[in-house]
């Protein structure tokens, strides 16, 4: 089953935007992101379908302008100044991954008394004035543990993998696992580390705290971290635990050539770094005058032992398995908040 099927199985969405569609609402508007972190894989794979899509929308006279912005560091206070220059910059919208869910709250209230459109997705903000597209991360990570009490049932000792220090995604899966231990007491979280949702880093802090840990059982993870760690225990020569993988390609690759070798097991799970095209059109479509809930839901995406080779054929080199949102796809979000 391919991604699209897994999101939208009841129907058949189109990608082009149709040449009849009429938007002279907001043919003259500019719609801006603003992202608070570009160091890992999602995140490139993030701005390159926000580019792709965005494009099309432009060169199509949907919109004047959807223009990018990354801050150097993944620090609210320095985003927060970024958002103050975009409202000087004179956008209509602006689209946000946030560094943090409150500390971005000022700004965003100038925004929005500005006569500004603000969209928060994946990192989402408290402001009530913003609208907020999130992912069920918590049950997200609830769900790894699920699947590994049905794999193990005896359970064992669990070594999670968080990801960025502070931002709310983190807080989330991190509570999800949680709640999946509670759930399934068999299973104990005997070490954490911080791998930032990128390999390399997944990789030495996975390798930091090995020498250190009993035999490990599962590891629990966020995205981008899963074939960091599975290096980290070939590399100690110990055991390679059942590892939670995050879509990343080359995680899917490894688990692929594991489980051709060895019928090795696992899952994937991760939102799709194509939501910032989501958010773009749900900006889009409230600067067109639709009546949009402030808080909408999208469903993460699962990848399992019977669908691996079917997404790794449709994931790119290098990337993240991913899903591109049209117009149509944010119309049928927006309805079903309704």
């Amino acid at each position: 089953m391919t991604i699209r099927k897994m999101l939208f199985a009841s129907v058949a969405v189109a990608c082009a935007i149709g040449p009849a569609t009429a938007f002279a609402d907001t043919s003259g508007k500019k719609i801006a992101l603003s992202n608070n972190y570009a160091g890992n894989s999602w995140r490139q794979a993030m701005l390159t379908t926000w580019d792709k899509v965005t494009k099309q929308a432009v060169s199509k006279g949907v919109v004047a302008a959807a223009d990018p912005f990354t801050t150097a560091e993944n620090q609210a206070t320095e985003q927060a100044a970024q958002i103050q220059n975009l409202i000087l910059q004179g956008y209509d919208a602006i689209v946000i991954d946030a560094a943090s869910p409150t500390a971005l709250n000022g700004a965003i209230k100038e925004a929005c008394d500005a006569g500004i459109v603000v969209v928060s997705f994946d990192g989402v903000v408290t402001e009530p004035c913003a609208w907020r597209i999130a992912v069920d991360f918590k049950g997200m990570g609830e769900s790894q543990v699920d699947y590994l009490a049905k794999k193990l049932p005896k359970g064992g000792n669990l070594l999670e993998i968080r990801g960025l220090a502070g931002v709310s995604v983190d807080d989330e899966i991190h509570a999800g696992i949680e709640a999946g231990v509670k759930k399934n007491p068999q299973f104990k979280v005997v070490g954490s580390v911080n791998g930032d949702w990128a390999q390399d880093v997944a990789q030495r802090a996975v390798a930091g705290i090995l020498p250190s840990l009993p035999e490990i059982a599962a590891v629990v993870t966020q995205g981008g971290d899963g074939y960091g760690a599975a290096q980290a225990f070939a590399a100690a020569k110990r055991p390679t635990p059942t590892i939670v993988m995050g879509n990343r390609e080359d995680e899917l690759v490894w688990w692929k050539q594991q489980k051709d070798k060895s019928s090795y097991e696992t899952m994937s799970v991760s939102i799709a770094p194509g939501v910032s095209t989501l958010a773009f059109w749900v900006a889009q479509q409230i600067l067109d005058g639709k009546q949009v809930k402030k808080d909408l839901v999208v469903p993460f995406l699962r990848i399992d032992q019977d669908n691996l080779e079917a997404n790794l054929a449709n994931t790119q080199k290098g990337g993240v398995a991913n899903v591109e949102y049209s117009l149509e796809d944010a119309q049928k979000v927006i309805a079903a908040a309704k």
